[in-house]
């Protein structure tokens, strides 16, 4: 699996717009939680801005981040911590997360001695699917509480 820049960048800016606690609720900003500017994430994370900016969208077009305009405003998750995973965010920003050529891994065609080559890469992706799809960001968030193990 080859992550990318983008979704890296993407995986780190929910983590931090999590760490803030806002989530939104039918639009409104939720109880307890901070607003995170574009700015803001950009600078405490060190991605360039006008990288995030595009960023941003995809998450918010995906229906994972839910933004506020105006000199109060920012971004919120739409959906608390723990009802988003990690493969939600990587499929937002960059689509099938793994991929043959170019092309999805299922789209994936074969013939001759390499046909076996397709049920690979289905398991494969399987694997992958099943780590990111079962972690989610408050897991990522618990993981920062707590000393690592040595």
């Amino acid at each position: 699996m080859y992550v990318s820049a983008r979704s890296d960048y993407a995986l780190r800016a929910m983590l931090t717009v999590a760490a803030g606690g806002a989530v939104a609720r039918d639009g409104v900003h939720g109880p307890g939680g901070e607003l995170v500017k574009a700015a803001s994430l950009a600078h405490a994370q060190g991605i360039p801005r006008s990288f995030l900016q595009g960023i941003l969208v995809d998450l918010r077009r995906a229906g994972l981040l839910h933004s506020h305009r105006g000199t109060e405003g920012g971004y919120a998750l739409t959906r608390p911590a723990d009802q988003i995973t990690v493969g939600d965010v990587l499929r937002a920003v960059g689509g099938s997360l793994t991929t043959v050529r170019g092309l999805p891994a299922e789209r994936a065609g074969y013939h001759g001695a390499a046909v076996g080559l397709r049920d690979v890469w289905l398991a494969v992706h399987g694997a992958i699917a099943l780590v990111v799809d079962h972690t989610t960001l408050a897991d990522l968030l618990a993981r920062t509480e707590r000393p690592a193990a040595r």
